[in-house]
């Protein structure tokens, strides 16, 4: 089988103010992968990055930037995120009104497609799409609220990986699933065993206070073979 599984870290958890500093640092830690969220303050109630900042990344940096729109417009947030160098693109099922034209928009880029779903969203609401997918990226806590220390890990998350995988594996095998929310190292292998590919890394991981940058990634690292271990990678 080998699996391989992907550390994303997510850039609004970076320090803002040294950007470039972090980026550097996660590419000598063996990083390839950057997960940048696009929010709009109406979808989810933040708005941490503007598209300047994110085009200044992109002149820096080959690693690959996967872009997660947490927004209403989405058809305006998917064009400046094709202009800001963008690799992959997800978007929310919740707020795509033309689920088909926004993968069609995101195809014709040449980028991966993905769609996200909120915690409480069922799978198969993909029915229709799934086969056009690249990933599908599973919230497993509210978009936009990974701020308050409340708003744990759902309690149905390994639940819904599964229930994920499984679909996935009859209707469109060669699409990854990506998780995002409180992936700490503790539950790593517990993900991956579910049946995770791709693993949004944030305070909890990558970024996680009072241990170093690489310091957290080994952790996560080793988290990660733990649970490739457990399935028989």
């Amino acid at each position: 089988m080998n699996r391989k599984i992907e550390i994303s870290p997510s850039l609004i958890c970076a320090d803002l103010c040294n950007l470039e500093r972090d980026i550097k640092e996660m590419e000598s830690c063996g990083i390839t992968n950057l997960h940048i969220d696009f929010i709009d303050g109406q979808f989810s109630p933040s708005m941490p990055l503007g598209f300047a900042a994110v085009e200044s990344a992109r002149k820096i940096t080959n690693l690959r930037f996967d872009v997660h729109l947490m927004t209403v417009n989405n058809e305006l947030f998917i064009d400046e995120a094709i202009k800001a160098g963008a690799d992959s693109i997800c978007f929310h099922y919740e707020s795509a009104f033309h689920v088909q034209r926004m993968i069609q928009l995101i195809q014709d880029a040449e980028c991966k497609v993905g769609i996200a779903l909120n915690p409480a969203t069922p799978v198969n609401v993909l029915d229709c799409v799934v086969s056009q997918c690249d990933y599908i990226l599973l919230m497993l806590i509210s978009p936009g609220y990974a701020g308050n220390k409340n708003e744990g890990m759902i309690p149905y998350a390994m639940d819904k990986i599964r229930t994920l995988r499984a679909y996935l594996d009859e209707k469109n095998p060669k699409a990854q699933i990506a998780v995002d929310g409180r992936v700490a190292p503790e539950v790593i292998p517990d993900i991956i065993e579910a049946g995770a590919d791709i693993l949004v890394s944030g305070s909890t991981g990558v970024f996680r206070k009072g241990y170093t940058m690489k310091e957290n990634c080994e952790a996560l690292k080793q988290a990660v073979n733990k649970g490739l271990k457990r399935i028989g990678e």
